[in-house]
């Protein structure tokens, strides 16, 4: 009675990436909380993501070889976790599209496999067919030929 397939799939993946949000939240505060990701974690992506922005402005605004102070650590810390919250949105969106791409090629996959199937099923009917229609034509020949043989004897 089910009209088409209800996309669970979808609405699976979209659990997921709205499940991503918080998730990301916790992490970021764990981030901000613990020493070592405080140090390794979060400070080297965010001096570097600090360090490219600034030197990407300062050439804009034409000082080619002005040099860049790092972030303190706190200004670090918050910046290499608002990096981490978002890189794992990122990556859980990324994730949900490749496993939807997955599961659409599986499904175009099935179905070419089966309209292959089906192809290969009516092409053996044919030439099955094709080999009755041509036993049923020598059968055919082999009676007209019976009738005439019959006929011109009779008329002997």
């Amino acid at each position: 009675m089910v009209a088409g397939a209800f996309p669970i799939a979808k609405l699976l993946y979209l659990g997921v990436r709205q499940l991503s949000r918080p998730l990301a939240a916790r992490i970021k505060a764990g981030a901000r909380a613990s020493p070592f990701f405080r140090a390794y974690v979060c400070g080297p992506p965010a001096q570097l993501y600090h360090w490219v922005e600034m030197r990407t402005k300062m050439r804009i605004m034409g000082f080619p070889g002005a040099t860049i102070k790092p972030l303190n650590e706190e200004a670090a810390a918050e910046l290499g976790a608002e990096l981490l919250g978002e890189a794992i949105v990122f990556g859980v969106g990324g994730l949900c599209i490749f496993l939807e791409y997955t599961r659409q090629a599986s499904n175009t996959r099935r179905k070419e496999e089966e309209q292959s199937s089906t192809l290969l099923g009516l092409q053996e009917q044919v030439a099955e067919l094709g080999l009755a229609v041509e036993t049923l034509d020598a059968q055919l020949r082999e009676v007209n030929r019976q009738l005439l043989d019959i006929s011109t004897s009779a008329k002997k």
